[in-house]
């Protein structure tokens, strides 16, 4: 008689379980309270407030609507609370939190703000296409700057130096301008050399940082840092005495607008896409054409390989270190050609860390945007719009003091890379020097 022995049944593998995430919905639940205490019940009953989009060069007119403050600053913020609710729940049972429940959430709570803003503002209206023109105009240096530092981390160099790049970039944009103007007679002439000029101050401090971070394997925040200081301190110099001396090499001289015809007369859509300056379009165009190079190409993939594992790429044959050198002066060029808005693109002339410290935010967006060109624009956007909306609060007057409006776009800052980014996962080989 056989006796059969009954092997073992292998266990199933365990199905790993996912954290939940709810750092997100909390913040959000904490901001639309707020919301509702400070902006819906803290507005006056009785009090109307008055929205305009229509411009005079629009294919059409469209009439102002005025709404009241009070009813509608709450319902908004109700509707901003239940959009949290939902997040809580999709992140406690463990399901991502769709963008479009952020982006009607961003939606509720900046409506309510502009109707508490704009409540008994007689003969003031809040003006929604003029705040979208300043938002965009507004983030274009962090978008610049945002795509410089995606270039180089996406490689494994950490770009501390945008804010440095950016200013290196607005001074000799300002120079180029001034001296081409003067020469050719010509101030638009002027304000393209400038315009063309930018990049290559940009791509020499670019050149800087991938010396020391790769050449010379130097701590690559220590060398962003010094950088930064580095690229003050020479501006500063060449401000007091340069320029001081030669004043017309330091003129108010701006890019000229370059309306696209009919699509800028789009109401809404037109005013704020399709009337600006070449730098505004070159960001659109820079923006698509890194994405897609980024994440479709040969060229990207090898990028991407560098960043993520230096090793395995140079065992197929990618040279790491070069490919580094060149995306972070590559980077180092878009942080420069950014830094031109602040002198020709605004029509100013250069002046002392005017700057103000817009690279470090394009640094937060590189991060809010998850080191993506096009998440990069979305965050760069969202500081825009903190920025614009400072400016129109200042225009139609609130009971926030200027110095807090000042504040506005920084705490945007904290609060969306706090509050929203979690757990961002950078390239694995960020900041380590390759040695072969």
């Amino acid at each position: 008689m056989t006796t059969t022995v009954a092997e073992p049944i292998a266990a199933a593998p365990a199905v790993p379980v996912l954290a939940r995430k709810l750092r997100a919905p909390i913040t959000l639940g904490a901001v639309g309270l707020l919301s509702l205490l400070f902006l819906g019940f803290g507005t006056s009953s009785g009090e109307e407030t008055t929205f305009a989009v229509a411009r005079s060069t629009d294919f059409f007119q469209i009439s102002t609507w005025t709404v009241p403050s009070q009813p509608t600053a709450i319902l908004l913020s109700v509707v901003a609370l239940a959009l949290s609710g939902v997040a809580f729940w999709l992140a406690w049972n463990r399901r991502t939190i769709p963008w479009y429940l952020y982006v009607g959430f961003g939606f509720a709570v900046i409506t309510a703000l502009l109707t508490w803003a704009g409540a008994g503002k007689e003969g003031t209206s809040m003006q929604i296409t003029g705040l979208l023109i300043g938002s965009v105009f507004l983030a274009t240096p962090l978008v610049f700057g945002s795509l410089a530092g995606t270039l180089c981390e996406r490689s494994g160099i950490i770009n501390i130096a945008i804010e440095g790049q950016l200013l290196a970039g607005a001074f000799l944009a300002a120079v180029v301008t001034g001296y081409v103007s003067n020469a050719s007679g010509s101030r638009e002439l002027g304000a393209y050399a400038g315009l063309i000029a930018a990049p290559l101050a940009g791509a020499l401090v670019g050149a800087a940082l991938s010396l020391f971070a790769v050449r010379y394997w130097v701590d690559q925040i220590v060398v962003g840092v010094v950088l930064n200081v580095l690229v003050i301190g020479v501006t500063n110099f060449l401000f007091g005495t340069l320029l001081r001396e030669n004043t017309e090499l330091n003129q108010a001289i701006g890019l000229p607008r370059l309306p696209i015809p009919l699509l800028h007369q789009i109401p809404i859509i037109g005013p704020v896409l399709f009337n600006s300056n070449a730098l505004v379009y070159l960001m659109y165009v820079i923006v698509i054409v890194l994405h897609i190079m980024l994440f479709k190409s040969r060229w990207g993939l090898r990028v991407r390989a560098v960043g993520e594992h230096p090793r395995a790429a140079d065992t197929v044959g990618i040279k790491v270190n070069r490919t580094r050198v060149r995306n972070t002066i590559l980077g180092g060029a878009i942080a420069g050609l950014g830094g031109a808005f602040f002198t020709v693109a605004n029509g100013l002339a250069f002046g002392k860390e005017m700057t103000g410290g817009k690279g470090f935010i394009a640094l937060a967006a590189m991060i809010l945007g998850r080191w993506s060109p096009k998440g990069a624009l979305a965050a760069a956007l969202l500081f825009g719009f903190a920025d614009s909306l400072r400016e129109q609060f200042g225009i139609v007057g609130t009971a926030i003091p200027s110095q807090f409006l000042a504040m506005l776009p920084y705490l945007a800052t904290i609060f969306a890379v706090a509050g929203l980014v979690g757990h961002a996962r950078p390239p694995a080989a960020e900041g380590k020097p390759y040695k072969k």
